[in-house]
């Protein structure tokens, strides 16, 4: 009976141990992310403007390429996500080389949202 007790007695006191050792560990934690978050209102940590992005959206993909292309006019239907796919590549060779031929470099690219 009292190796039992003794055995319960130890369990919990490493119990308490890991216990405090964890709200330690967090207290170090939040402490850093206090420090970065006030930096961040200061100034401190970077003076950096952000950076500025053109987002460009065809509304009716679909309804271009059939516009614009006789052979999208009878794929379109069969497969549109390559239609879709093809007009935004167009779209950005023809903005491509009018920002080109004003003497503007850009970077083009699709992104998949």
């Amino acid at each position: 009976m009292l190796v039992g007790l003794v055995i319960v007695l130890l369990v919990l006191i490493a119990v308490q141990a890991w216990l405090l050792y964890a709200a330690r560990r967090q207290r170090q934690n939040l402490e850093k992310a206090l420090e970065t978050v006030e930096g961040l209102s200061d100034g401190s940590v970077s003076d950096a403007e952000p950076e500025m992005v053109l987002t460009l959206r065809v509304i009716d993909p679909i309804g271009v390429a059939k516009r614009e292309s006789r052979s999208a006019r009878v794929v379109a239907d069969y497969l549109p996500v390559l239609v879709r796919k093809q007009v935004y590549q167009q779209v950005i060779r023809e903005v491509g080389a009018e920002l080109s031929e004003r003497g503007i470099d850009a970077d083009l690219n699709i992104e998949y949202r």
